[in-house]
């Protein structure tokens, strides 16, 4: 029950790093905060995330690249250009270091307003921190795991960053169903986004990009939303006008 309730715990809050700071605010600002509360997120998402961090400023543009340039060649990761999944997650990891390391010719505008606290950059990257989490990781098996098939779950929390990025940026191009007809082949991968906190509603979000509820029809609840609402409420964040408007 231990390795369950760590692997589901582990899961969602990586994945509300993921889906919360790194996607709608660092690449989409879909709602600001104060300085204080981006260091607090920062932090958050290192802790959450772990050995597989990823850095806000390395993930805001990139996927900003991947709205402009959607299944075209210049896509960071498009299932279009790539045999299989594991390709596509290997030219995906050599573009992120690219810009992570000021290595890609990005243009400006990719680059405006993306958050960049250099020391959480560098600390969440550095591979003995990686190591460190992962060791972590394996010691808390150690001690609380029950049955042999239970470390199989162990390169999941290893990779967890890479492992939701492919869910959505392969299944959710290949696999659903569409609401809107966009100029990519971004797909709706769950009726009822159990799994994703919201990220699953593909095509709705690469239709309305900016729009911070990515869920649209009455069955498509996206998780995050409400606690966006919350953390509005409460001053933490300030949504940005017309984000809570409902569609169909």
């Amino acid at each position: 029950m231990a390795i369950l309730i760590f692997f589901l715990a582990h899961w969602y809050l990586s994945l509300f790093s993921q889906t919360f700071f790194l996607h709608r605010y660092a690449a989409h600002q879909m709602f600001t905060m104060s300085k204080g509360w981006e260091k607090f997120f920062y932090v958050f998402t290192f802790i959450t995330q772990g050995s597989s961090f990823l850095s806000p400023k390395a993930y805001g543009i990139m996927h900003r690249l991947h709205h402009a340039y959607a299944d075209t060649e210049k896509d960071p990761h498009s299932p279009s250009y790539s045999d299989n999944l594991f390709h596509m997650m290997w030219k995906t990891k050599n573009y992120y270091n690219d810009i992570l390391n000021d290595k890609a010719n990005i243009e400006p505008k990719f680059k405006k307003g993306v958050p960049n606290w250099m020391f959480m950059e560098r600390l969440g990257d550095k591979w003995t921190v990686r190591v460190a989490w992962g060791v972590l990781y394996t010691l808390f098996y150690i001690y609380f795991a029950t049955n042999a098939w239970e470390y199989l779950l162990l390169p999941i929390h290893y990779l967890m960053g890479p492992v939701h990025g492919v869910i959505i940026n392969w299944f959710a191009h290949k696999y659903g169903y569409t609401n809107f007809k966009v100029n990519d082949t971004a797909k709706n991968l769950l009726p009822f986004d159990f799994l994703m906190m919201g990220e699953s509603y593909h095509n709705n979000h690469h239709k309305l990009g900016g729009r911070a509820n990515f869920g649209i029809k009455w069955h498509e609840f996206d998780p995050t939303y409400p606690i966006i609402l919350l953390l509005n409420k409460l001053h933490i964040i300030k949504l940005k006008l017309n984000n809570d408007l409902n569609y169909m």
